[in-house]
């Protein structure tokens, strides 16, 4: 069998898809999406009531880059202070700006709310696509899940935090949070995303606009004040972009990939949005151009955060040494000089962190059911129902629900679960975006020129830079953040990891190997996903 057979995958799939556009160009753009979803094999359940921009800010709002980035700061620090802080975060956003450029085009062809996991069916070879997108699929759904429980658990963290700028007497914060205090606002806090993504359903793109601008505001508030007052001194600009003083304990070169998980972790959502693609009037364009344009937005909204914090950084050990892991409450009150005005600059991340939560778990929701409704999940039939009333699935969002409470259960017997968590998720998302990406490559990238989002040459280059950083990601993911490994600090997420990959190959052994058939194909018409054992 030749390479170009071997990679063509079902005969239908951009070709045809590109047709359908050309001879519906006059068409509405919901109508010319409807069309094509069914032209791909699916029925459209789901409204399409977001526009460019509002993908864009949704995408946006996923990563939650001031947010993101001051939760996970405790990284860059450990693993080569001011110069892993600002290049880790700049290398970093340029890679993952490939990653975004290589699912845009791919989504171009194939914008379906199955995202990576339906273009890495449609795109492997016909004696491998369900095994491919079996592994993608889990990976996807698992990532979205994990990121989101993250999310959930750092923002409980970060707020925690914030209260403890106020303190009874130095270094003690008003608000000791036992265990249980701890988990009862991290469940509070999923309990309010779900509802508020369930209930406001309609309203959520009008909340990821407000967001734009209340971080925007927020940036504005903190980089004014932090540079103004800086009570404790400024640092040089040779401090801020030259100086590397890793504290890690590893060999210098792999403390500064340490560095990079808090760039990594903040970007790993990229490609969460395509999840949304049946909710777009016109996927094929908006979901591309909203990927990478909000890639670009962050990369500058995460230096407008960084510099001025890095400016005003001081005492780096006792930052790391902070029992919160969350050294940027501490780095702002030192520099604004009181309690009160930290607590005012950080209330705009974390309002954000409730906002990045909601975005994370319709996200979730549509990833369940996009993968129920194909019957890659168990009891499949429940997940991929479609809630009229509140016209979004809310079965598969109560299940994500359920587990990421249910995993939240792990920070009483481990208190790094944050860790374990946000680790997975990266490795998961990781996995899959790196599923449609290899096939794609490797398949000579013929469906690519039938997109509307082809970047020829550039293309290539970025499906090579994303795939290198895959292999990269995974393993740095799996190590502990700094030596030396004790029962405490050890790192969880392989071993998390590895129980997901177990569950899904049970279920694959027990179930998927003979009844899971991946989503429909045009070879096919419709196939009928009504799979009575789900």
């Amino acid at each position: 069998m030749d390479e170009a057979k071997l990679f063509s995958g079902p005969k239908r799939s951009s070709d045809n898809n590109a047709k359908y556009m050309n001879e519906h160009s006059l068409d509405t753009e919901p109508a010319a999406a409807n069309g094509l979803l069914e032209a791909l094999g699916y029925e459209p359940e789901l409204t399409r009531n977001r526009s460019t921009l509002q993908v864009a800010f949704m995408s946006f709002v996923l990563a939650s880059i001031p947010y993101g980035l001051a939760t996970t700061f405790f990284y860059p620090l450990v693993g080569g202070g001011p110069v892993n802080i600002i290049w880790g975060w700049l290398i970093v956003s340029l890679i993952i700006l490939c990653v975004a450029v290589s699912l845009g085009e791919i989504t171009s062809v194939y914008p379906t709310a199955g995202g990576v996991y339906y273009q890495a069916f449609m795109l492997s070879p016909q004696y491998c696509q369900r095994i491919v997108a079996w592994i993608c699929g889990w990976s996807y759904v698992v990532g979205n899940i994990m990121i989101t429980l993250a999310v959930n658990f750092g923002s409980t963290q970060f707020i925690i935090a914030c209260v403890n700028v106020f303190e009874v007497e130095p270094g003690v914060g008003i608000f000791e949070a036992t265990t249980y205090q701890t988990f009862l606002i991290f469940l509070g806090i999923t309990l309010l995303c779900n509802a508020v993504s369930s209930l406001g359903n309609k309203w959520l793109p009008w909340l990821d606009t407000f967001a734009i601008f209340w971080t925007l505001a927020g940036l504005l508030a903190i980089v004014v004040c932090v540079l103004v007052l800086a009570k404790g001194g400024r640092n040089s600009g040779a401090y801020v972009f030259g100086r590397f003083e890793p504290q890690s304990g590893w060999p210098v070169g792999w403390s500064f990939c340490v560095g990079l998980l808090q760039a990594a972790y903040a970007t790993s959502s990229t490609g969460m949005v395509i999840s949304m693609c049946e909710e777009v009037q016109n996927p094929s364009l908006q979901v591309p151009r909203a990927i990478v344009g909000t890639i670009i937005l962050n990369t500058l909204a995460g230096l407008l955060f960084l510099i001025p914090l890095v400016f005003v950084l001081h005492d780096s050990s006792d930052l790391i040494a902070l029992v919160s892991g969350q050294p940027v409450p501490t780095i702002i009150k030192n520099a604004v000089g009181n309690s009160t005005g930290a607590f005012l600059l950080l209330m705009p991340l974390a309002v954000l962190a409730l906002l990045c939560g909601i975005g994370c778990t319709t996200a979730v929701s549509r990833s369940v059911w996009a993968f129920a409704r194909d019957g890659g999940i168990p009891f499949s039939k429940h997940w991929k129902v479609v809630n009229q009333s509140l016209g979004l699935p809310f079965n598969a969002m109560m299940l994500g629900m359920v587990i990421e409470i249910a995993l939240g259960l792990i920070y009483f017997g481990s208190t790094t679960a944050f860790n374990a968590f946000s680790g997975v998720g990266v490795i998961t998302l990781t996995v899959s975006y790196a599923c449609p990406i290899a096939v794609s490559f490797l398949g000579g990238r013929k469906h690519i020129r039938n997109g509307q989002f082809n970047l020829g040459k550039v293309g290539v280059f970025c499906n090579v830079v994303a795939l290198a950083w895959s292999l990269l990601a995974v393993p740095l993911f799996c190590m502990p953040s700094y030596l030396p490994v004790t029962a405490e600090t050890v790192n969880y997420a392989p071993v998390v990891f590895v129980a997901f990959i177990l569950i899904a190959t049970f279920w694959y052994w027990v179930w998927g190997r003979e009844k899971y058939v991946g989503p429909p194909t045009a070879d096919e018409a419709v196939i009928d996903l009504r799979l009575s054992a789900a």
